[in-house]
């Protein structure tokens, strides 16, 4: 008997060792670790379609934080409403040796609302967990299951969330009836799918293992280029109760208008008598748009809402009249409602809205994508645009979040898609004119006036609403000059539709000249400089991507001390690229020193042989912003 159980206890030991191990960071292959500040373990994301209104979400995932950078990675965040319930979740910790260092449950989330005060979208609530460790390694190992009354919008699958993640074993996989149709999607896939019928059900399933972390690289493309992801929408589906199906644009577009958009931009009486007299003397449509477009901004504020959260459909349009605040989906459904009172016909239109990179909606698949709404008013000759979540931007101006992208128009007749208008290179245009004197203390006392256009109109965007004492504590952070104390700030915008944001700024530094010597030495450009130059990268990996290009243009104009001449002053350097130019130049003239600079940063995807070049383009720049001149005495 003792021999049994000692073999018997020997067989746990040894399993609970296996179990207990199977998260050990030592066994983390090597070439995974380069970059990663998380590797997913394992990760197995099961979605069952039992019906269209049925659509069962399992997840099981274990993930390693290998450092503090990695922390946000072992957040657990999931959303849900009135359809979509969580079932169940769970959780374990484990320390890098792969051992047990605590467990979790539904009791541990915070649970909110996922936009806090706000009435219109009370039903929408979040649960949030992040672990407490800040030991590193450690894993955090995860299982929930989501039931959703909708099988349109299913769990995308991703081999990561971020290029700084390394995934060491990831699964997708999909079951349905054999007789469910599903449109499949994939992008950077190099794998294949798998088939499989179990008695009355198909199965089709996704694998990947041992995908490396992604270096940073300065001017990546947008990580859709370049990770991998699998997008499927069944043929025929069930949303907001309802049967639907498309399998193109078009269809989409009828789809869209016809389910989740129709009825909802009524406008009630009393507010449509209002704007049937407020444009009762206009005759030009367009003039007529600007009126109400201006309406809105006064009367609406926005609340950020991603698209995902708060539904797909807009709030309707009576609702935003009443309280006066929507998302960016209500906001444009009831622009559109005021329009449409007026006889004047607009587009919903859905798009990827980003100010550092441009994305568009993928033309080769249907889907509920993009992250954001515009408005596309279509008249005659002149189609015009509208952003309808910002009180400060003018009438048929959209900026850097939206131009440049393809978008999916939608209305009853069936929409297309459609593209913005993109501000070119030489309209993004910063032009800045600088009075500066300085005394023998070596005190700087400045005038600056900036001309801002183009998609640099908005540069100043944060401020525009800011209290006065806020506005000129956020320009510290802007201008970094030493010292910096601002006497005076104002900002003016010209909203036409090709705005103008005017800036003056009036200041004094003290010490902005060091003494050494007797001689002054003195910075020659604090107002736009490179900060620093761009990271050596070898064996670059990806394209070079600059989304938007721009011109910048200063002149900073120096009145020098009565008893001080300029001994050292920076060379003058000339630099012209295809993807820009650069000119700084010095000049004396009748004791005041002259510093003109000008670059220019062309839009464009490069090769990456290109990075070294580009590179050295930035070094000549830094080195020629942060350069200095140098008063003596005559």
């Amino acid at each position: 008997m003792k021999t049994i159980a000692a073999g018997f206890f020997l067989i746990c030991l040894a399993s609970a060792g296996f179990a207990q191990n199977l998260y050990d960071v030592a066994s983390i292959p090597q070439g995974l670790k380069p970059y990663a500040n998380a590797i997913v373990r394992n990760s197995e994301e099961t979605i069952e379609i039992k019906e269209a209104d049925n659509v069962i979400y399992h997840v099981k995932e274990a993930i390693t934080i290998m450092n503090k950078n990695g922390d946000d990675f072992a957040r657990i965040v999931i959303n849900y409403d009135k359809g979509r319930q969580l079932k169940m979740v769970k959780g374990s910790i484990y320390n890098q040796f792969g051992l047990p260092a605590g467990k979790f449950s539904e009791k541990d989330f915070t649970d909110n609302s996922a936009i806090s005060n706000f009435s219109l979208y009370e039903d929408d609530r979040v649960k949030y967990y992040k672990p407490g460790t800040n030991t590193y390694p450690y894993t955090v190992e995860f299982e929930y299951e989501l039931k959703q009354r909708q099988s349109l919008v299913l769990p995308k699958f991703l081999s990561a969330y971020s290029s700084e993640m390394a995934v060491e074993n990831s699964s997708y996989k999909i079951i349905c009836k054999p007789d469910l149709n599903l449109r499949i999607h994939e992008s950077n896939f190099l794998g294949k799918m798998q088939t499989e019928l179990l008695k009355d059900q198909k199965v089709y399933s996704w694998q990947i293992n041992n995908v490396k972390a992604i270096r940073e690289e300065p001017f990546l493309p947008d990580s859709h280029t370049f990770l991998t992801s699998v997008e499927v929408v069944p043929e025929k589906f069930s949303f907001g109760g309802k049967p639907g199906s498309f399998n193109n644009w078009e269809e989409f577009s009828k789809w869209m208008s016809n389910t989740l958009l129709k009825g909802r931009d009524e406008i009630p009486a009393e507010t449509a008598a209002y704007i049937r007299d407020l444009v009762k003397d206009i005759s030009d449509p367009k003039q007529k748009a600007k009126k109400i477009y201006e309406y809105m901004q006064q009367k609406t504020r926005y609340i950020s809402v991603q698209i995902g959260v708060g539904g797909y459909q807009p709030i309707l349009a009576s609702e935003v009249d009443r309280l006066g605040y929507g998302d960016c989906k209500g906001l444009v459904n009831y622009t559109r409602g005021l329009l449409k009172v007026a006889g004047i016909d607009s587009y919903y239109c859905i798009v990827y809205g980003d100010h550092s990179r441009k994305r568009s909606i993928d033309a080769s698949f249907a889907s509920l994508q993009g992250n954001h709404i515009i408005l596309c008013l279509p008249f005659k000759n002149d189609t015009t645009w509208l952003e309808c979540t910002s009180k400060q931007i003018p009438f048929g101006f959209l900026g850097d979040f939206t131009d440049g992208r393809n978008v999916v128009a939608c209305n009853e007749q069936g929409g297309r898609l459609m593209r913005t208008p993109e501000i070119k290179t030489s309209a993004n245009l910063q032009t800045r004119n600088c009075t500066f004197s300085i005394n023998k203390n070596g005190t700087l006392n400045g005038k600056m006036e900036t001309r801002y256009e183009g998609e640099q109109y908005d540069n100043r965007e944060d401020l525009i609403d800011e209290p006065y004492q806020e506005q000129l504590k956020d320009l510290q952070q802007v201008y970094l000059i030493d010292n910096l104390d601002i006497k005076s700030f104002k900002l003016k915008q010209e909203k036409t539709q090709q705005p103008v944001t005017l800036e003056t700024l009036n200041f004094e530094a003290q010490n902005y000249g060091a003494e050494n010597e007797g001689r002054f030495i003195v910075p020659i450009n604090r107002v736009n400089f490179v900060k620093r130059p761009l990271k050596e990268v070898r064996n670059r990996a990806f394209p070079v991507c600059i989304n938007h290009g721009y011109v910048d243009q200063d002149e900073l104009i120096y009145q020098l001390p009565e008893d001080y001449k300029v001994e050292e002053r920076p060379r003058n350097v000339q630099v012209n690229t295809s993807f820009g130019n650069y000119t700084a130049k010095v000049e004396l003239q009748d004791g005041k020193l002259v510093y003109s600079r000008k670059i220019q940063l062309n839009a464009g995807t490069y090769p990456k042989e290109m990075y070294a070049e580009i590179a050295g383009f930035y070094q000549t720049m830094y080195e020629a912003d942060n350069s200095h001149f140098t008063l003596v005495k005559k």
